[in-house]
């Protein structure tokens, strides 16, 4: 029977001691074989079409982890392009609600309409600043810069209250955190952190009447029968989140399928549990060491101010973290153990 231990272990062997998930995660070893098969598939002139059934596997796993139907889900390139898509659909002076410093591929897009209301508060208080004229709540379950983890169930009713929808960045949560995308008007996702993921693909959610928004981007995919929209304007768009898709980058697909069935197979809540018991380890350590991390109770992803000097020193002894913010980031997944979190901690006592 195969545990938790033995999955991970035969499909991870880092040369170094990797603790920097909230910026891209490991490679699991059936990735890169996936990814090796579809390059071949391309250097030998073979048949693409296994490629696109990967697009549409990997669509049904994030369904599967996130709690949406798969009708929901459209499949990507980067955060900014959907938010773009967001903010294209709000009329003018509409007021976006933002957290203060959150990440820009999630705010920017409605600071480049140059006519949108955008208001930022400190992420405590985003519930509470909800107001009649609110629009849109746009954050980040989990904050990049210090781990932060938005209250939120507590923002999802302020914005109903109001009749504001809600966009959510889930790039730094979904694979170590239960996310239920399917609460949010709007979810985006990264697949390079923590769904071990190669770079190039993202997912977004949408509401099922698709949330008022315009298919801006849309090219031959997001065609109803999309090899029967080639030519010309698409004369009938898919009738699901599909018409929001973006042409894949066929091979980051193949491996973010591999990806996904591993996260699957090992589960949210055992990755959950996991990752936040060393995260509390390191917490419990950097205190000791008599450094204060930023308060982020329940996070995966652990930030101390006035370390970040340290990082270069860090990479050089083979410890890959982050300097983000003037903090020492580190972040904690499935791969790391707790000799992971014990070597840093010795790293920074020296």
């Amino acid at each position: 029977m195969e545990t938790f231990e033995s999955l991970v272990r035969a499909e991870f062997s880092p040369e170094n001691t990797f603790l920097n998930t909230a910026s891209n995660s490991l490679l699991p070893a059936r990735t890169v074989t996936a990814l090796d098969g579809a390059a071949r598939m391309r250097a030998k002139g073979l048949p693409l079409g296994p490629l696109y059934e990967d697009v549409e596997a990997v669509r049904a796993s994030f369904a599967r982890l996130t709690g949406v139907p798969v009708e929901r889900v459209a499949t990507g390139g980067s955060v900014a392009e959907y938010g773009g898509l967001i903010a294209a659909s709000l009329p003018a002076g509409a007021e976006v609600l933002t957290a203060e410093a959150d990440f820009a591929s999630l705010v920017n897009p409605f600071h480049m309409r140059g006519d949108l209301k955008v208001r930022a508060v400190p992420l405590e208080r985003l519930a509470e600043s909800v107001r009649p004229e609110t629009a849109l709540v746009a954050f980040s379950a989990a904050q990049s810069a210090d781990g932060r983890v938005a209250d939120l169930a507590g923002i999802r009713e302020a914005a109903r209250a109001h009749g504001a929808r809600t966009y959510v960045d889930a790039s730094q949560a979904v694979g170590w955190l239960p996310l239920d995308a399917g609460a949010y008007d709007y979810v985006a996702v990264v697949g390079y952190k923590w769904l071990l993921g190669p770079h190039g693909a993202v997912f977004f959610t949408v509401p099922e009447d698709l949330g008022g928004l315009t298919p801006l981007l849309a090219g031959w995919v997001a065609g109803e029968v999309p090899f029967d929209s080639c030519y010309g304007p698409v004369a009938e768009l898919a009738h699901s989140a599909r018409r929001f898709d973006i042409a894949p980058s066929l091979f980051g697909y193949a491996g973010l399928r591999a990806s996904l069935e591993l996260v699957e197979q090992i589960g949210v809540d055992t990755i959950h549990a996991h990752d936040l018991a060393l995260a509390d380890r390191f917490r419990a350590g950097v205190a000791a060491l008599g450094h204060e991390p930023l308060p982020s109770p329940g996070s995966a992803i652990v930030s101390v101010p006035g370390l970040d000097h340290l990082q270069p020193r860090l990479a050089e002894a083979g410890i890959q973290v982050s300097d983000r913010a003037g903090n020492l980031r580190a972040s904690f997944h499935l791969y790391n153990t707790e000799a992971d979190v014990d070597r840093l901690l010795e790293a920074l006592s020296g």
